[in-house]
Protein backbone atom coordinates (compact mmCIF):
# COMPACT_ATOMS: atom_id res chain seq x y z
CA UNK A 1 0.00 0.00 0.00
CA UNK A 2 1.36 3.09 -1.07
CA UNK A 3 1.86 6.00 2.09
CA UNK A 4 -0.30 8.66 2.23
CA UNK A 5 1.51 11.41 0.64
CA UNK A 6 -0.64 14.00 2.78
CA UNK A 7 0.57 12.77 5.96
CA UNK A 8 4.28 12.17 4.81
CA UNK A 9 4.33 16.31 3.78
CA UNK A 10 2.57 16.88 7.13
CA UNK A 11 5.33 15.44 8.83
CA UNK A 12 7.52 17.55 7.64
CA UNK A 13 9.36 15.12 5.16
CA UNK A 14 11.13 17.33 2.12
CA UNK A 15 10.69 16.73 -1.48
CA UNK A 16 13.70 14.99 -1.94
CA UNK A 17 12.71 12.31 0.77
CA UNK A 18 9.32 11.96 -0.48
CA UNK A 19 9.92 10.97 -3.90
CA UNK A 20 12.32 8.45 -2.38
CA UNK A 21 9.40 6.99 -0.55
CA UNK A 22 6.95 6.83 -3.45
CA UNK A 23 9.85 5.05 -5.41
CA UNK A 24 10.26 2.60 -3.28
CA UNK A 25 6.74 2.19 -1.66
CA UNK A 26 5.45 1.94 -5.71
CA UNK A 27 7.77 -0.77 -6.45
CA UNK A 28 6.92 -2.37 -3.54
CA UNK A 29 3.04 -1.92 -4.63
CA UNK A 30 4.03 -3.29 -8.11
CA UNK A 31 4.65 -6.51 -6.30
CA UNK A 32 0.77 -6.57 -5.60
CA UNK A 33 -0.78 -4.23 -7.87
CA UNK A 34 0.24 -3.90 -11.50
CA UNK A 35 1.25 -0.14 -12.32
CA UNK A 36 -0.35 0.02 -15.80
CA UNK A 37 -3.52 -1.23 -16.46
CA UNK A 38 -4.61 -3.02 -19.65
CA UNK A 39 -5.64 -1.79 -23.06
CA UNK A 40 -7.86 -3.17 -24.79
CA UNK A 41 -9.54 -2.53 -28.13
CA UNK A 42 -11.55 0.44 -29.34
CA UNK A 43 -14.82 1.66 -27.42
CA UNK A 44 -17.24 4.31 -28.33
CA UNK A 45 -17.21 7.67 -26.60
CA UNK A 46 -19.03 7.88 -23.68
CA UNK A 47 -22.29 9.79 -23.38
CA UNK A 48 -21.39 13.34 -23.85
CA UNK A 49 -17.97 13.61 -25.31
CA UNK A 50 -19.54 14.60 -28.40
CA UNK A 51 -21.78 17.19 -28.30
CA UNK A 52 -18.65 18.35 -25.87
CA UNK A 53 -16.69 18.41 -28.94
CA UNK A 54 -19.30 19.58 -31.53
CA UNK A 55 -20.06 22.74 -28.64
CA UNK A 56 -16.30 22.93 -28.15
CA UNK A 57 -14.13 22.38 -30.75
CA UNK A 58 -10.82 23.30 -30.76
CA UNK A 59 -11.44 21.28 -27.01
CA UNK A 60 -11.08 18.04 -29.36
CA UNK A 61 -9.06 19.03 -32.33
CA UNK A 62 -5.76 17.97 -32.70
CA UNK A 63 -3.84 15.39 -35.34
CA UNK A 64 -2.88 11.78 -33.55
CA UNK A 65 0.45 12.43 -31.64
CA UNK A 66 2.66 9.54 -30.68
CA UNK A 67 1.76 7.75 -26.67
CA UNK A 68 3.59 9.76 -23.87
CA UNK A 69 4.24 9.07 -20.42
CA UNK A 70 5.11 11.97 -17.93
CA UNK A 71 8.31 11.43 -16.16
CA UNK A 72 7.27 11.64 -12.35
CA UNK A 73 9.77 14.34 -10.75
CA UNK A 74 9.24 16.13 -7.67
CA UNK A 75 8.17 19.17 -8.93
CA UNK A 76 6.01 16.98 -11.42
CA UNK A 77 4.31 15.44 -8.33
CA UNK A 78 3.66 18.90 -6.81
CA UNK A 79 2.03 20.19 -9.36
CA UNK A 80 0.09 17.18 -9.75
CA UNK A 81 -1.29 17.34 -6.09
CA UNK A 82 -1.80 21.27 -6.27
CA UNK A 83 -3.66 21.18 -9.32
CA UNK A 84 -5.84 18.32 -8.10
CA UNK A 85 -6.63 19.84 -4.41
CA UNK A 86 -7.21 23.22 -5.85
CA UNK A 87 -10.08 21.65 -8.33
CA UNK A 88 -11.54 19.59 -5.79
CA UNK A 89 -11.67 22.25 -3.38
CA UNK A 90 -12.78 25.56 -5.53
CA UNK A 91 -15.70 23.54 -7.46
CA UNK A 92 -18.70 22.55 -5.52
CA UNK A 93 -20.42 19.48 -7.11
CA UNK A 94 -23.92 19.70 -8.57
CA UNK A 95 -25.36 17.25 -10.81
CA UNK A 96 -26.17 18.10 -15.02
CA UNK A 97 -30.18 17.50 -14.21
CA UNK A 98 -30.04 20.17 -10.72
CA UNK A 99 -27.27 22.51 -12.87
CA UNK A 100 -28.65 22.64 -16.34
CA UNK A 101 -31.73 20.34 -16.54
CA UNK A 102 -30.56 17.41 -18.62
CA UNK A 103 -28.99 13.93 -17.68
CA UNK A 104 -25.79 14.29 -18.86
CA UNK A 105 -23.87 17.54 -20.14
CA UNK A 106 -20.29 17.73 -20.52
CA UNK A 107 -18.64 21.42 -19.75
CA UNK A 108 -16.16 22.97 -17.91
CA UNK A 109 -17.33 23.89 -14.52
CA UNK A 110 -17.06 27.93 -15.06
CA UNK A 111 -19.45 28.78 -13.09
CA UNK A 112 -17.92 26.88 -9.86
CA UNK A 113 -20.70 23.96 -10.29
CA UNK A 114 -20.23 20.48 -11.93
CA UNK A 115 -20.15 17.01 -11.65
CA UNK A 116 -17.21 13.95 -12.41
CA UNK A 117 -16.57 15.00 -15.86
CA UNK A 118 -16.61 18.61 -15.76
CA UNK A 119 -14.05 18.28 -12.57
CA UNK A 120 -11.73 16.09 -14.98
CA UNK A 121 -11.78 18.62 -17.41
CA UNK A 122 -11.10 21.25 -15.61
CA UNK A 123 -7.96 19.48 -13.99
CA UNK A 124 -7.23 17.98 -17.31
CA UNK A 125 -7.19 21.65 -19.34
CA UNK A 126 -5.01 23.32 -16.39
CA UNK A 127 -1.94 20.45 -16.29
CA UNK A 128 -1.95 21.04 -20.21
CA UNK A 129 -1.71 24.64 -19.51
CA UNK A 130 1.00 23.99 -17.32
CA UNK A 131 2.53 22.20 -20.16
CA UNK A 132 1.75 18.29 -19.39
CA UNK A 133 1.25 16.43 -22.50
CA UNK A 134 -2.30 15.46 -23.84
CA UNK A 135 -1.63 12.05 -24.30
CA UNK A 136 -0.42 11.83 -20.76
CA UNK A 137 -3.70 12.92 -19.33
CA UNK A 138 -6.76 10.18 -20.66
CA UNK A 139 -10.24 11.22 -19.58
CA UNK A 140 -11.51 7.71 -18.08
CA UNK A 141 -14.87 5.98 -17.25
CA UNK A 142 -15.39 3.89 -14.31
CA UNK A 143 -17.81 2.29 -12.10
CA UNK A 144 -17.77 2.51 -8.69
CA UNK A 145 -18.58 -0.24 -5.72
CA UNK A 146 -22.55 0.62 -6.94
CA UNK A 147 -22.21 -0.29 -10.07
CA UNK A 148 -22.88 3.71 -10.96
CA UNK A 149 -20.39 5.99 -14.11
CA UNK A 150 -18.03 7.73 -12.89
CA UNK A 151 -15.25 10.12 -14.44
CA UNK A 152 -11.72 10.40 -13.16
CA UNK A 153 -8.45 11.38 -15.18
CA UNK A 154 -5.94 9.45 -15.57
CA UNK A 155 -2.48 10.25 -15.64
CA UNK A 156 0.54 8.46 -17.34
CA UNK A 157 3.81 8.09 -15.35
CA UNK A 158 7.11 6.33 -15.93
CA UNK A 159 5.83 5.30 -12.50
CA UNK A 160 2.82 4.37 -13.19
CA UNK A 161 -1.20 5.57 -13.78
CA UNK A 162 -2.11 7.32 -11.11
CA UNK A 163 -5.52 8.87 -10.60
CA UNK A 164 -7.22 12.11 -10.36
CA UNK A 165 -10.75 12.11 -8.59
CA UNK A 166 -13.14 14.60 -6.99
CA UNK A 167 -14.42 12.06 -4.71
CA UNK A 168 -10.85 11.57 -3.10
CA UNK A 169 -8.44 14.34 -2.85
CA UNK A 170 -5.55 11.56 -2.21
CA UNK A 171 -3.89 10.62 -5.67
CA UNK A 172 -4.12 6.44 -6.37
CA UNK A 173 -2.23 4.45 -8.26
CA UNK A 174 -5.58 3.11 -10.62
CA UNK A 175 -5.15 -0.58 -9.03
CA UNK A 176 -5.59 0.88 -5.70
CA UNK A 177 -8.68 2.20 -6.31
CA UNK A 178 -12.05 0.43 -5.68
CA UNK A 179 -13.17 1.19 -9.15
CA UNK A 180 -13.64 -1.11 -12.50
CA UNK A 181 -12.09 0.66 -14.91
CA UNK A 182 -14.37 0.78 -18.32
CA UNK A 183 -12.97 3.21 -20.99
CA UNK A 184 -10.62 5.92 -21.90
CA UNK A 185 -9.01 7.85 -24.25
CA UNK A 186 -6.27 6.50 -26.55
CA UNK A 187 -3.11 8.01 -25.92
CA UNK A 188 -2.52 9.06 -29.55
CA UNK A 189 -5.73 10.34 -30.32
CA UNK A 190 -8.01 11.96 -27.63
CA UNK A 191 -11.33 11.56 -30.39
CA UNK A 192 -10.87 7.40 -30.27
CA UNK A 193 -11.57 5.79 -27.06
CA UNK A 194 -10.06 2.04 -25.58
CA UNK A 195 -11.28 -0.46 -23.52
CA UNK A 196 -9.92 -1.29 -20.27
CA UNK A 197 -9.38 -4.76 -18.59
CA UNK A 198 -8.94 -5.14 -14.72
CA UNK A 199 -5.12 -7.16 -14.60
CA UNK A 200 -5.09 -6.86 -10.91
CA UNK A 201 -4.02 -10.07 -9.13
CA UNK A 202 -7.19 -12.01 -8.02
CA UNK A 203 -5.77 -12.01 -4.40
CA UNK A 204 -5.60 -8.50 -4.25
CA UNK A 205 -8.55 -6.17 -3.58
CA UNK A 206 -8.90 -2.92 -3.78
CA UNK A 207 -8.38 -0.12 -1.50
CA UNK A 208 -11.66 0.67 0.70
CA UNK A 209 -12.94 4.25 -0.15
Amino acid sequence: MLLDRRLLLGAGIGCTALMAVVSLTTAQAANERPMFISVGPSARAPIGWTDFCAQSPRECEGRPLEARDVVLSQKAWKDLARTNKWVNDSIKPMTDMDHWGVVERWSYPDDGYGDCEDYVLLKRRMLMQAGWPRQALLITVVRDLKGEGHAVLTVKTDKGEFILDNQEDQILLWSETSYHFVKRQSQADQNVWVSLGDNRPAFATAASR
